[in-house]
């Protein structure tokens, strides 16, 4: 059973027991505490699938935070103008946070 889910405007694919790191949840949801997502786009039980327009009724997922805040890869962004003397480093690390699907109920 997997469900196709939004989470802040990206959609991610659940299933349970499984890992993901969605956008940076904030201040209101503590490691351990439990959140549920309701903006299923999809979910598939048994070969039977069901497709919202635009979200399933009834449908949701329910994950626990493991860890709030992490932070991901650093990406450099390097600039440069040749023959101009013109560059420009920069670094960005975004941050994510880590749950843990329990389960999903379609």
């Amino acid at each position: 059973m997997y469900a196709i889910v939004e989470i802040q405007g990206q959609q991610f694919k659940a299933e349970a027991n499984k890992f993901l790191y969605v956008h940076y949840l904030g201040e209101a949801a503590k490691e351990g505490s439990t959140v549920e997502f309701d903006r299923v786009l999809l979910a598939e039980a048994d070969g039977a699938v069901k497709v919202g327009a635009p979200t399933v009724d009834g449908a949701k997922v329910v994950c626990e935070v493991l860890e709030n805040l992490v932070k991901g890869d650093k990406v450099i962004v390097f600039k440069k103008k040749r023959r101009k003397g013109y560059r420009r480093k920069n670094g960005h690390r975004q941050c994510f946070s880590k749950v843990l699907v329990k389960e999903v109920v379609a």
